[in-house]
């Protein structure tokens, strides 16, 4: 009996932000997974290792968290103007799925290094010491983003001493400019796809809960901590541990993405998991973070938790934080109230691992609220490079 070699496909393994994942240029893939579909899902699932139902990812790349189930493909740009299409995949873990339907701000920031990295950048826009632009084309969402990376040598600095809460080592600060974050096509060409700041958003079996709804940098429900018993500085334990809190929070994300006309029907939401977003908001309270650290209220603007594939979030995601600027920028959102109200182009903001400052620039147009830039710093490096390995299909 003979037995097919496994399949070795050039890869790299990096951090970015607080996010890891497997990254592939698009012609190093197999023929078959060059294009959406079947033959590609079924490929990053095995390079994951999901679905697993041990919930380990013991027999793949995957970390068996939201924050380190993903895979990256890079192309060169199909846009004018870009330097390169970054697509984005969220690789279910007990489950034969992977989302397509946003992006991962985290790893946002491990494109442009990978870019540069990898020759996908003329050699003459890269200078010898200094900072390289870098204009990706987000290709799940149609969204631009200029990533500003730092360069030694000729090459990628990746060490440095921007530290980031959620990352236990410093590394080289990249700054990431997100421009007309705001996801209006998906929504229905409205950064509030409700037409209001403020919904009462009726979730079946829970009641109505106050709710700001928004498409800045990926969909997200925001809705108070108090009014679910939450105080808002909850540590992943909490949250994570209570069954009945997660079928409360999923209940919010079902009921927030049919009234942003997201899905059709809730039995739709089984194949968005990775959008909309649900977070909690509260006013700025002293907490400890996931590593000890003691922030005080008076070191941030308000304190945001936010679920991620029906987890909550270890620290935050990057697209979520866009929303959380964004939101905190319109005045008499729940986001804007929670952090005191008025107005502001920026907010620091307290999340499990520590705090997180993000920037949001928006303006109202005809009576419409839209955003025009959001920006915030992060850093990205590579964990390991060569090819990954696995079995071929069929």
């Amino acid at each position: 009996m003979t037995h097919a070699p496994q399949l070795r496909i050039p890869a790299t393994y990096m951090r970015g932000g607080t996010s890891k994942g497997v990254f592939f240029k698009l012609d190093d893939l197999p023929e078959a997974a060059r294009v959406p579909g079947a033959a590609r899902d079924a490929l990053l699932l095995r390079v994951i290792g999901s679905p697993d139902p041990y919930g380990k990812h013991t027999d793949g790349m995957g970390g068996a968290t939201s924050s380190t189930s993903k895979c990256v493909i890079i192309a060169p740009a199909s846009v004018p103007d870009h330097d390169v299409d970054y697509l984005y995949g969220q690789v279910s873990i007990d489950s034969a799925f992977v989302d397509w339907s946003g992006n991962c701000g985290n790893l946002s920031s491990a494109v442009g290094p990978f870019a540069i990295a990898n020759g996908l950048i003329d050699a003459s826009r890269v200078p010898r010491d200094g900072i390289c632009t870098v204009r990706i084309w987000q290709a799940n969402i149609g969204k631009t983003i200029v990533a500003h990376v730092p360069v030694t040598n000729g090459e990628v600095q990746e060490t440095g001493d921007f530290e980031l809460d959620g990352v236990t080592f410093p590394a080289a600060e990249i700054v990431l400019e997100f421009l007309d974050p705001s996801d209006d096509g998906d929504a229905g060409g409205s950064m509030f796809p409700t037409g209001n700041l403020v919904d009462d958003l009726d979730v079946p079996g829970i009641g109505t809960l106050k709710a700001t709804m928004i498409t800045a940098g990926i969909p997200t429900v925001f809705v108070n901590a108090a009014d679910l018993g939450f105080a808002g500085t909850e540590l992943q334990p909490a949250i994570n541990e209570d069954k009945v809190a997660l079928a409360k929070l999923e209940a919010i994300r079902v009921a927030g993405a049919l009234r942003m006309g997201l899905i059709k029907s809730a039995e739709e939401a089984s194949t968005r998991q990775h959008t909309p977003k649900v977070a909690l908001v509260a006013p700025a309270q002293d907490y400890a973070s996931s590593s000890g650290k003691h922030i005080g209220a008076g070191s941030i603007d308000l304190n945001v938790r936010a679920m991620s594939m029906g987890k909550l979030h270890h620290a935050m995601m990057g697209t979520a934080s866009v929303a959380i600027a964004t939101a905190a920028a319109v005045p008499g959102t729940l986001v804007n109230t929670a952090a005191g109200g008025g107005t502001r182009d920026a907010v620091n903001f307290g999340h499990p691992s520590g705090t997180l400052r993000v920037g949001a620039s928006v303006q109202q147009i005809d009576g419409q609220w839209q955003v025009t830039r959001a920006v915030m710093s992060r850093s990205a490096r590579v964990l390991m490079d060569g090819w990954v390995r696995v079995p071929p299909p069929g």
